[in-house]
């Protein structure tokens, strides 16, 4: 007997992360860990596990392109004084489980907030099938300065000097090259670096960030990076420093909520990917505690750049900053985005094929189509009509095993939990 038989999905709706309209009544047949045939398999091959989704809209797995899972809301400004590394992990291996079960299949994570290599530590026990989660793209310790974003702020030097950083501190060119290589050393898919300053060092009249680099080091970190064939994201809230980062050629601009028209038209230029994070940018979030003229500025801000990278071109792709945002709302993110100004089908392919190009694996996963992995979710309804739909996924499947069903039960397919599945996706219909 086939230890693994193929599944053959009846998606009453299908949106495949590609096309401009949604496909109906569509199956979708699953062969170990592929797909193997969409809509051109309208009769399951004889052995088949037949799933009904006829009342549900099916779409790609979903990609957050910006996560922090070794980080919770509830950390505060300094976990690095007060929790554990390997707490710290255990707390990565929760926020990965409820990221999947939310639907998101893939993640980018976006550093590890002071933890270290944790996050390398989750990425390998999802791969080695220890722990439930995402398929994770880890960046490590980001790159940042002296007295810059991610360096302590407010200890006495005697102690600060002591303590391990939130990010890889480097002031030199020589440093910047060495601090790549050790995050390639112990296991970064991703290099991060934080380009402009936080939030506290944005002039408050002017709104422009400090720059943290020159254009010439963030070339030499790219530089590097290229050479262990990995890609660079900077953190960049706008400013000379945003402009200087894609001129030196990072493939990403995170956040990114203060950049200016030029900023917009070099990213088009240079083919550069825009991830906004609009759910951490508010008041309850990363502008917590901060004047309400201030806060009211950097949203309006941040919506009008938005507008005007959409106008443009910019390829957006979406992210949330969970781990500062509770994972597993990862999908509120839709909604914001909508609100902004987004359509609907662009922002869900924001999250599955423009997503998987931004990670170099748009032939792998981001669509329904056949020989990508089977990672697949479900919703009640239809997303276009009502993007809030994407916070309540019924059906979860990673690489052609399902995660989460109809009832919320969760664990893999066997022989005799088909014919429930089908019968409560009936119930639901009715």
């Amino acid at each position: 007997m086939n230890p693994f038989p193929p599944i053959a999905i009846r998606a009453g709706q299908l949106i495949d992360g590609v096309s401009p309209e949604p496909l109906q009544d569509v199956v979708i047949l699953i062969e170990e860990d592929r797909i193997s045939c969409v809509g051109g398999c309208r009769v399951p091959p004889t052995g088949a596990h037949v799933i009904d989704l006829a009342a549900y809209t099916v779409l790609p797995g979903l990609i957050d392109s910006h996560t922090h899972m070794c980080f919770a809301p509830g950390d505060g400004k300094n976990p690095v004084l007060t929790k554990s590394i390997p707490f710290r992990a255990l707390q990565g291996a929760a926020a990965a489980r409820a990221t999947l079960h939310a639907g998101f299949t893939t993640a980018r994570d976006m550093d590890s907030e002071g933890a270290g290599y944790a996050d390398v530590a989750v990425r390998d026990a999802i791969r080695d099938g220890l722990i439930p989660g995402p398929q994770l793209f880890v960046s490590t310790m980001a790159l940042s300065i002296t007295g810059g974003h991610m360096n302590h702020v407010g200890l006495a030097p005697e102690i600060d000097a002591r303590l391990p950083q939130f990010a890889a501190i480097a002031d030199t060119t020589d440093e910047m090259i060495r601090a790549v290589r050790q995050q390639v050393k112990y296991g970064a898919d991703w290099i991060k670096v934080y380009v402009t300053s936080n939030l506290k060092q944005v002039g408050p009249t002017t709104l422009e960030p400090i720059s943290q680099f020159s254009e010439a080091q963030l070339s030499a970190v790219v530089v590097e990076a290229r050479r262990w064939r990995r890609d660079v994201a900077a953190h960049a809230y706008g400013g000379e420093g945003a402009k200087a980062a894609v001129r030196a050629g990072v493939r990403s601009i995170e956040h990114g909520m203060l950049l200016d028209e030029e900023a917009l038209r070099l990213m088009v230029e240079h083919g550069v990917y825009w991830c906004p994070t609009f759910a951490n940018m508010r008041p309850t979030h990363a502008l917590a505690g901060y004047p309400d003229n201030f806060v009211h500025r950097v949203m309006a801000n941040h919506r009008e750049v938005f507008r005007k990278a959409l106008a443009l071109g910019v390829k957006i792709v979406f992210g949330t900053d969970a781990g500062r945002v509770v994972p597993g709302t990862n999908a509120e993110e839709f909604d914001l985005m909508v609100q902004a100004g987004m359509e609907p089908m662009r922002a869900i392919q924001a999250a599955t094929s423009v997503a998987a190009e931004l990670l170099r694996r748009d032939d792998q996963i981001g669509a329904v189509r056949r020989g990508y992995q089977a990672d697949l979710v479900a919703v009640a309804g239809n997303p276009l009509d009502d993007v809030k739909v994407l916070q309540d996924v019924r059906f979860v499947m990673k690489a052609g095993t399902i995660v989460k069903q109809p009832d919320g039960s969760a664990g893999s397919l066997s022989s005799a939990s088909v014919p429930e599945s089908r019968a409560l996706c009936a119930q639901e219909q009715a």
